[in-house]
Order: structure tokens, then C-alpha cells, then sequence
């Protein structure tokens, strides 16, 4: 009898044990959250901004008063460029565009010649106020350029409303120099002859121009500004001059 009151006692406790494990609650982790990468759909056709047309305001950093004060009227520019755009394939908001260009950029003076067929080193830049000079006086510089920028769309599936920021640098090759006045004038402004003198001529001048550039906008239109890290005239040609630009590019297709 009482090796039997032992069995059931353990049989007992053993069936308490076992329900208590089976009934214990075990807590599982819930999964951990992946946050989901944005997927953009572009079309193969959309437009991104291969082709631009830049209109310019444009000045000289570094000029000396003896130049700066004898400017005159709104000295511009126009930039035209052909781009080819290429999205990053894991995050089209980011592209890297690069290109062929050319950039005009036209400095007008008044009472001046600047001689750029003198046969010093030093360009000249002579004042005429009580001599005979040109009612419009002009250096004009156009350069063939090599443009590259780092562009961030920030919603490239609408590109054409979509705000847009572009970083880069040009490299351009000079390929003319020129001045060109029109209308003689005496030194009290009478005409003297209504004639066009141009004179061409690259010795005083860098043939090579390194420019940083930056665009902010919206679709496509955007502001536009660029700066030469090169300087404008040759070592002992003159002084340092910086020439910038600040203006309005038209982009499409």
C-alpha cells in the first residue's frame, strides 16, 4: 500500500510538471522592419536636359579700377551645350551629364582701345576720353568647351516640374579674340564716320580655361553661374582677371 501511495504521488507530480511546461508562453521575436528602397519608373525617351541654351550676364573678378571703371553698358554671354545624360542605375535621382559646348562672352568699354596687335607682351588698355574712340567699343572671346556636371533630380519620373540641382566644371580651348568698334566719334562724341573696325588676335590670352559651374531651377528652366580658375590673360600679359558669368539656362529634349 504504501509503495503504491508513492507511485501515484509521482505520477502526479509528473503530469502537474509536464502541463505547466506545455503551457508556457513563448514570446517570438516579430520580424525586424525593412525600410523599402523607392523605385522610379522613367521612360526611355524622357528628356534630360541634353540640350541648353545659357544667356549670360557677364564681369571680370580681379580687374583693376583702371579697367573696371571703363566698362560700360550690360556686358553678356551665350553658352550653348550638348549634353548626354546618364542616370545612376541604383539611384536615378543622381546623374552625371557630359558634353560639347561653345561659350561667347562679349566685355563692352567706353573711350577705350584695348590693342590686341600690339608687339609688347602687355596688352594695352588706353584711355581715350580726350582723344578720338568708338561709340561702342567691345572684346569678344569665344571658346569650343568640354562641360561636366554631377546633376540631382528630385523626382526624375516628372523631370519637367521637377526642382533639379547640377555641380561641374568646363574645359575650353580659345579659338578667337576680338575687338570691334563701331561709330567713330571725336572727343566731344561727334561722328566722325560711321564705320566697324575689327581687330582679331589671341597672343595675350590663355588658350586654356578651367571653369567651375552651378545650376539651380525647376523643369526647364534654371540659374545659372559659372567661374574661371583660370585667369583670363597670359602671365605678364596683364593683370589677374577672373572672368564669371551669372544668367539663365533654357534646357530640353
Amino acid at each position: 500500500m504504501k509503495k503504491l501511495l508513492t507511485a501515484f504521488s509521482l505520477l502526479v507530480f509528473t503530469s502537474i510538471s509536464y502541463a505547466q511546461d506545455s503551457t508556457a508562453v513563448v514570446e517570438i521575436a516579430p520580424p525586424a522592419l525593412t525600410k523599402q528602397k523607392r523605385e522610379f519608373k522613367i521612360a526611355p525617351d524622357q528628356a534630360g536636359d541634353h540640350f541648353m541654351i545659357t544667356l549670360t550676364s557677364d564681369n571680370w573678378a580681379g580687374a583693376p579700377d583702371s579697367i573696371k571703371n571703363r566698362k560700360s553698358g550690360l556686358s553678356r554671354g551665350l553658352n550653348v551645350a550638348i549634353m548626354l545624360n546618364k542616370p545612376f542605375k541604383s539611384d536615378p535621382r543622381w546623374s552625371v551629364a557630359l558634353g560639347l559646348g561653345i561659350s561667347h562672352s562679349s566685355i563692352f568699354f567706353k573711350n577705350t582701345s584695348i590693342d590686341v596687335k600690339a608687339s609688347g607682351v602687355l596688352l594695352p588698355f588706353r584711355n581715350l576720353d580726350s582723344a578720338d574712340r568708338f561709340k561702342k567699343y567691345k572684346l569678344a572671346t569665344t571658346y569650343a568647351e568640354i562641360p561636366i556636371e554631377l546633376r540631382y533630380t528630385f523626382n526624375p519620373e516628372a523631370e519637367k516640374r521637377s526642382t533639379k540641382l547640377a555641380l561641374g566644371i568646363k574645359v575650353g580651348t580659345l579659338i578667337n579674340a576680338h575687338t570691334k568698334g563701331k561709330t567713330l566719334q571725336n572727343k566731344a562724341s561727334q561722328t566722325i564716320n560711321s564705320y566697324t573696325e575689327k581687330e582679331s588676335r589671341k597672343t595675350f590670352f590663355n588658350n586654356t580655361r578651367l571653369a567651375g559651374t552651378a545650376r539651380i531651377g525647376i523643369g526647364n528652366f534654371s540659374l545659372f553661374g559659372s567661374y574661371s580658375i583660370t585667369s583670363f590673360l597670359k602671365d605678364g600679359a596683364g593683370p589677374t582677371i577672373r572672368p564669371y558669368q551669372i544668367g539663365l539656362t533654357i534646357s530640353g529634349l
